[in-house]
């Protein structure tokens, strides 16, 4: 292969001198080269050269790029390793909704599903595409004129974020296309597990906490502000379909669109299949839960789509998703395991909370070693003693829990578990509150409860202290720096240098955070300081209703229970705590060090929302959202003067509902509950806010 021979007088390119005219040849010849190796290596996995000579050509167009910097280019195969940090994501909005899909848990609803298009299309023959649902994030590719001009999340579905630094550095995807005009292509974004293995081995070496799985992961390396990171983690890329299928010629199935996408370079899945029957497509989703282990990336489903692209546009879409597609979801996988101990933990309420220690096993793409108990009345009614072999799965594909004891595996010298009558921190006799399920510690002084108290004061739903997490709330308390939350107001200087990991910046930023928190609306108070059965919602609707502390604590029970939202239990709770001296000081002491005892929010009128689709409904949020946080998404619900509900039931109006969304959305569809996607649930706020 021709190689540009050192030196700057003499410099040519097989013989020829080198000018700007030999060096801009060069340069086009070797992307065309450079990215049909990628397309080689990383689409169709059959290299056809070494690593080395793809190296030389690579170092060759490199040092070509230094020496002629007009001819770098945005379509550039040495763009890939990421470039300069950028400050923020922008926004884009997708040319069109990018919806998200219903969802199938089972046989029946599947045959449901097909019932429905049977009716739609009226007698007409129709077949279903089946693909392999992907765990990864939802990317939409934009070109124009035949290059990648923009990446962008799916986001709220209608507005994503531009993340097209990002997904340059992933070598699956072309930067450069065939095809003329505009054309947008949408697939997903993943990581292998390969990848996800490394990674996470590297961050434990780092002591960086790992990555939960690699959804996860490809979502949080796709969300980098410095796309060197993202080079670094060997991200992939499916392409599974695009925005508007009349810019492909001649392309009237969604299967002939797949393979116009392999035509112009994207990687598609091969492990699609065309069925005409909804008993093969039934089939297939029961093939690959025994399958999808065998893959070397992760997969949470079967994507079923109707093929003719005609009868897509026939059966249309509600507000939320395509009536000609529906996602089966997997079962949760279950996995046998051994019980080695019982863990438990104090809570800032005092309660005793069991957490299973587990012999590691591999559930659902993740090692777990540890699963939750909830509560004694559960270890008693699934007998669950230490040593047992049992069954566990992840709920909702998220939090691991222990399904069911195999008895036929239990020693015969086995006996039933006991949780203690003495609090683990303190010693304490625990008891049991009528009416409760978990056994409580009622020592006020204890010093686990104190901990966590501390903790939850200054966590992000309640006074949002940066730098203040739990080890550095530990580390304080250890050094006995801190006992109760006002104590975080009288931290100097000089004390917090002295401490293990805190330098001079560090100590500046963290006193500047603790002064910033003082002037915080009274709900964030309210809700840190931890009043039983006050809720975020309870704190803000306390604030907004009494204005200041002081009126609050001034308040009796039944200038408590005339609102709306605060029941018997609540009021009780609300006048035992401000009646405690223990309180009074505090408060005295917060008040002292500056603490804002204000409601400084906007104050809830009928007239801003008393007419929108909010208005005195109720909400269960339930699922990960990507364009808003839970928190954000309830706080949205609540500024609109709509509840936020933790379970379903009859009373609810909405369910909002986002990928995983587990048992709460299964619910809500016996129960015929509206369902919104998060979508849905942009274009609702979206509404509001305009009037």
């Amino acid at each position: 292969m021709p190689r540009l021979q050192s030196g700057t007088s003499d410099l040519n390119i097989g013989g020829q001198q080198l000018n700007f005219e030999t060096a801009e040849k060069r340069v086009q010849a070797l992307h065309a080269l450079l990215n049909r190796y990628n397309y080689e290596y990383y689409v169709l996995d059959k290299p056809t050269v070494t690593d080395a000579a793809y190296d030389t050509l690579y170092h060759e167009l490199i040092e070509l790029e230094a020496l002629f910097p007009e001819l770098v280019s945005d379509v550039s195969p040495t763009g890939r390793v990421g470039g300069e940090i950028l400050e923020g994501f922008s926004k884009v909005v997708h040319e069109s909704p990018m919806l998200s899909l219903a969802n199938a848990f089972n046989e029946a609803d599947l045959r449901d599903f097909d019932r429905k298009v049977s009716v739609a299309l009226n007698g007409e023959t129709y077949a279903y595409v089946c693909e392999l649902k992907i765990d990864g994030l939802a990317v939409a590719l934009t070109y124009e004129n035949g290059q990648l001009a923009y990446a962008a999340t799916r986001g709220d579905g209608v507005v994503g974020e531009d993340i097209t630094a990002n997904m340059k550095t992933i070598r699956s995807v072309p930067m450069t296309i065939t095809s003329l005009g505009k054309l947008e292509v949408r697939g997903e974004a993943y990581m292998p597990k390969q990848s996800f293995a490394s990674l996470n081995k590297e961050r434990d070496e780092e002591g960086a906490e790992p990555f939960a799985n690699p959804r996860n992961a490809a979502a949080g390396s796709l969300r980098q502000l410095d796309s060197r990171i993202a080079a670094a983690r060997n991200l992939s890329f499916f392409a599974y379909g695009v925005g508007d299928a009349s810019k492909l010629d001649n392309v009237f199935n969604h299967s002939v669109a797949l393979d116009k996408l392999a035509e112009l370079g994207f990687k598609t899945n091969l492990e699609r299949r065309i069925f005409s029957s909804i008993d093969d497509v039934i089939a297939f989703t029961k093939e690959w839960v025994e399958r999808r282990n065998s893959l070397d990336y992760e997969i949470d489903g079967i994507v079923i789509k109707v093929d003719s692209i005609a009868q897509q546009q026939k059966l249309g879409t509600t507000a939320k998703s395509p009536k000609w597609s529906i996602a089966y979801k997997f079962p949760a996988e279950e996995v046998v395991t051994k019980l080695l101990d019982i863990e438990l933990a104090v809570g800032r309420t005092g309660v005793i909370t069991p957490t299973a220690c587990l012999e590691p096993v591999k559930v659902a793409g993740t090692t777990v070693s540890r699963a939750t108990l909830h509560n004694e009345d559960m270890i008693r009614e699934k007998d669950i003693r230490l040593g047992d072999t049992v069954v566990i799965r992840k709920a909702g594909d998220i939090i691991p829990e222990v399904v069911r004891v195999i008895f036929e595996e239990r020693s015969l010298s086995s006996i039933p578990y006991q949780m203690p009558t003495n609090c683990i921190a303190c010693s304490s006799e625990l008891v049991k509150i009528e009416g409760e399920v978990a056994l409580r510690c009622m020592n006020p002084g204890c010093a686990a409860q104190i901990q966590e108290g501390l903790i939850h004061f200054v966590s992000r739903g309640a006074m949002n202290i940066e730098g203040l997490g739990e080890k550095v709330i530990m580390q304080l308390f250890q050094a006995k720096l801190i006992h109760q939350i006002s104590d975080l107001y009288k931290l100097q200087h000089e004390q917090l240098i002295e401490l293990e990991r805190m330098g001079e910046r560090s100590v500046t930023k963290l006193l500047a955070a603790i002064e910033v928190s003082k002037q915080n609306s009274l709900e964030k108070l309210l809700f840190g300081l931890g009043i039983r059965h006050v809720g975020a919602k309870a704190a803000k609707t306390l604030a907004q209703e009494f204005e200041t502390l002081d009126r609050l604590m001034q308040a009796e029970t039944d200038d408590l229970l005339a609102i709306n939202e605060i029941g018997d239990k609540m009021a009780a709770a609300i006048i035992a705590y401000f009646a405690g001296e223990g309180t009074k000081q505090l408060i005295e002491e917060l008040r002292s060090v500056g603490v804002n005892f204000h409601y400084t929010g906007k104050k809830a009128t009928n007239e801003v929302s008393g007419d929108s689709v909010f208005w005195n409904k109720t909400f269960v949020v339930t699922g990960k959202l990507e364009a808003y946080g839970r928190n954000e998404a309830k706080e949205i619900i609540e500024s609109f003067d709509g509840k936020v509900a933790g379970s379903v039931s009859k009373k609810t109006d909405y369910v909002v509902a986002g990928e995983a969304a587990g048992s709460k959305l299964a619910k809500a569809q016996e129960l015929g509950i509206t369902i919104w996607n998060e979508e849905q649930f942009g274009q609702e706020v979206a509404k509001v806010k305009e009037e």
